[in-house]
């Protein structure tokens, strides 16, 4: 089938549907410009100076206690990068369709742009929880969750290196990302399971409904998006609309758009209005 045959059976889907899953990978943010540390090489690109390191290697919070300057370097450089950040057209072509009906996003990126581009918080879930959010390196059971709102944190790019002071508690103790590393034994996850109980409550409507799952970036090297939008496009019937440049298949019945982001979801919209 044709690829202007697909748009217009993806436009079709969204067009009749009463409920929507928008699941997002790092691919999602491309068109705004954020790199996706796609292999090596494009990691090294983002960051020279970290050549010699793989992107599962530096987003460890091992670093936070080998080498908190350079830990926070990376994800301070981040933090400042997703702040600066507008969101692309696509996420406006969303919002517009999740007003229109029941929605929620599902998104293993956690640079908020969701949020940014004015979906509620209350309607996201971050399953690896949010860049914008600090915990303390080594919590306890209970630890707390703060927003990162007002840290400021002056890097250096060329070196990849923070500077002092890097963000700490009151009481002197480390502070990190509230993000799910590698080999992460700490994250607290308590903000991501409230999300969670949110969507699962949304879920629940999915009964009778008319669902389609638009995906959008979602790649096979952490499949936790891929994986969440097909059961749920399976289990509830519903229509799954695979938004990936490279890996656009999926299981039977899946309307694969091999494009970006944000030039697919503009084509779906223009056949969307003309409905």
């Amino acid at each position: 089938m044709s690829q202007e045959a697909d748009l217009d059976r993806a436009a079709e889907a969204v067009a009749a549907a009463d409920m929507m899953l928008i699941g997002a990978g790092a691919g999602m943010g491309v068109d705004s410009g954020l790199p996706d540390f796609r292999g090596d090489q494009g990691f090294w690109k983002a960051y020279p100076a970290l050549r010699g390191h793989a992107f599962a290697e530096m987003a460890n919070p091992a670093w936070f206690e080998r080498d908190p300057h350079r830990a926070w370097g990376f994800y301070g450089h981040r933090l400042n990068l997703y702040r600066e950040t507008v969101p692309h057209e696509g996420f406006a072509i969303l919002r517009r369709w999740a007003e229109t009906r029941s929605a929620f996003v599902f998104t293993s990126n956690v640079d908020g742009q969701f949020q940014r581009a004015g979906f509620s918080g209350d309607q996201v879930c971050e399953c690896h929880g949010s860049i914008h959010h600090l915990q303390r390196l080594y919590p306890d059971r209970g630890g707390e969750i703060w927003s990162a709102e007002g840290t400021t944190i002056v890097v250096d790019e060329r070196q990849v290196r923070a500077a002092d002071p890097l963000p700490r508690h009151a009481d002197g103790a480390l502070l990190r990302p509230n993000i799910l590393m590698f080999g992460d034994v700490n994250w607290l996850e308590r903000r991501t399971d409230v999300q969670h109980g949110r969507m699962l409550q949304w879920a629940q409507g999915l009964s009778g409904s008319r669902l389609v799952v638009v995906e959008i970036g979602a790649g096979t090297a952490i499949p936790s998006v891929r994986g969440m939008c097909e059961r749920t496009a399976r289990q509830s019937g519903g229509t799954l609309v695979r938004i990936n440049p490279r890996e656009a298949h999926g299981p039977r019945g899946t309307i694969s758009l091999a494009m970006g982001g944000a030039e697919a979801l503009r084509a779906i919209a223009a056949r969307v209005d003309q409905k």
